[in-house]
């Protein structure tokens, strides 16, 4: 008998709501149980408040059961990190990579563009793996995954096996990547933080895993944000229900 979970969704600003203008300070989104419900709303609220984008002056805190057979269980992608020394050789070694999972070179170069002169995306960009147009049409509310987070069991293997990435900010960025990678659809992702203290970024696919970079961006920029490159047979409403509305727990 599973559990009861619970989906915890938070995100902040600062200057009022992000509807009313606010800029983009922080986000969160996990599944836990029941037991560590109000430690980890807690928690969500400290990230806010001590974000290095800003002063949020704006936080919600959005909590809701899900029910555990209504819950898809998945393993976490494959882990591996490939070191450089620059920005420009980080995006060398991400548009190979995205080549590699099937994104043409129009694509890749105008998803990096993308992605540098963004600042306040609060969830992803779907773009076409072809063409390299966006295709939600939702300006800086993008598309934002939900509904996902690790069984206690399966982390707890995850991180022994990963002792080197065991924090809160890489593991939360593998449950994103892995359920977006078993998304309908979905050919890669490409991500780097709007966090001006984080540099590292990533590309994702299901046949080649959770790839990190070291270097994607300087530190001091505020650009950031993901990218979901699709495939041209796309159906939209189809991949935005799986991403909002699918629950996934890795195990």
């Amino acid at each position: 008998m599973y559990e009861e979970m619970y989906s915890v969704r938070m995100r902040a600003a600062e200057g009022g709501p992000h509807e009313q203008g606010g800029f983009h300070i922080s986000g969160g989104e996990t599944l836990v149980p029941k037991s560590v419900l109000e430690e980890t709303a807690r928690t969500y609220v400290q990230k806010a408040l001590q974000h290095s984008r800003g002063d949020a002056d704006f936080i919600q805190v959005i909590i809701e059961k899900v029910s555990a057979e209504h819950l898809i269980r998945i393993a976490p992608l494959s882990v591996s990190t490939i070191a450089v020394q620059s920005v420009e050789e980080g995006h060398l070694k991400a548009a190979k990579c995205l080549q590699n999972a099937g994104v043409s070179e129009k694509a890749i170069k105008k998803g990096i563009q993308m992605l540098q002169s963004t600042t306040d995306l609060r969830g992803a960009m779907i773009v076409s793996a072809l063409t390299g147009e966006r295709l939600d049409y939702r300006g800086e509310r993008g598309v934002r995954a939900t509904r996902m987070g690790w069984s206690k069991e399966g982390y707890a293997r995850w991180s022994a096996m990963h002792p080197e990435l065991s924090s809160p900010r890489v593991a939360e960025a593998i449950v994103l990547a892995t359920k977006v990678a078993h998304a309908p659809f979905l050919v890669a992702e490409l991500c780097w933080s709007d966090d001006p203290e984080y540099v590292t970024g990533y590309v994702s696919c299901r046949e080649k895993g959770y790839v990190r970079i070291t270097h994607l961006k300087e530190k001091g920029d505020f650009a950031g944000g993901r990218i979901f490159f699709v495939a041209e047979d796309l159906e939209i409403e189809s991949l935005i229900a799986y991403l909002e509305q699918t629950s996934v727990l890795l195990t």
